[in-house]
């Protein structure tokens, strides 16, 4: 059975965790980053630099001529990034439409063409109130769908699927892994806002740990 796996790794902390947990799981790693006309396009550096410091394959794929097919999110569109926790309403405008399952569908056809075998997702418990597809549900959906959608059956496989943030940099820290290459903000400025909910999440992570985040904030 081969050893190789597709990780859909955005460059930000849970991405990055995922990643070096299927390289701890002893995975031959093609890692995979998209452009979809993200504001926050700096944790595709991030992404880059990483995967060059880990010798990861490592592609980025700019898909972001479909922006014009998924209109009406502040990730994407001019609108405002709202601030607050994740659990507030206000933060469904950063829903990107049908984002992860465009974003599967390509891995898995990378995955076949590469001959892996499986797709590491980041998706976690801290997401499921305000991402549908995030959820346990979908995730299992779309593994249903990919078993039959090729010759070749490919599982999609989130090993964060059921836990928090706070426990996906547990096992992080517990790798002694590195969170300065991260990128988490979804403002796409020099430093991080502080005040978005991928922001108060983060943080909120960092304080559970009794650990301090490496990277700047304003």
């Amino acid at each position: 059975m081969t050893n190789k796996v597709v990780v859909i790794f955005s460059g930000g902390m849970d991405s990055f965790t995922v990643l070096n947990r299927a390289l701890k799981d002893g995975k031959e790693v093609f890692a995979l980053s998209f452009d979809y006309g993200q504001r926050h396009v700096k944790e595709l550096k991030c992404a880059s630099k990483v995967c060059e410091q880990l010798n990861v394959n490592h592609k980025v794929i700019d898909i972001s001529a479909i922006n014009q097919l998924l209109a009406g999110s502040s990730l994407t569109d001019d609108i405002d990034i709202p601030e607050g926790h994740y659990e507030a309403e206000n933060m469904k405008s950063t829903i990107v439409p049908n984002r992860n399952m465009i974003l599967i569908s390509l891995a898995v056809a990378y995955a076949v063409s590469v001959g892996a075998t499986q797709v590491y997702y980041g998706a976690h418990s801290g997401d499921h109130a305000i991402y549908p597809d995030c959820r346990p549900e979908f995730v299992e959906k779309m593994n249903d769908v990919c078993q039959i959608a090729n010759y070749e059956a490919v599982e999609i496989f989130s090993p964060y699927l059921n836990v928090s943030k706070t426990a996906i940099l547990t096992d992080g820290l517990a790798m002694n892994l590195d969170y300065s290459n991260t990128w988490t903000c979804y403002n796409g400025r020099e430093k991080a806002c502080g005040k978005c909910g991928a922001c108060e999440e983060r943080l909120e992570a960092f304080r559970d740990n009794n650990a301090v985040d490496p990277i700047e904030y304003e």
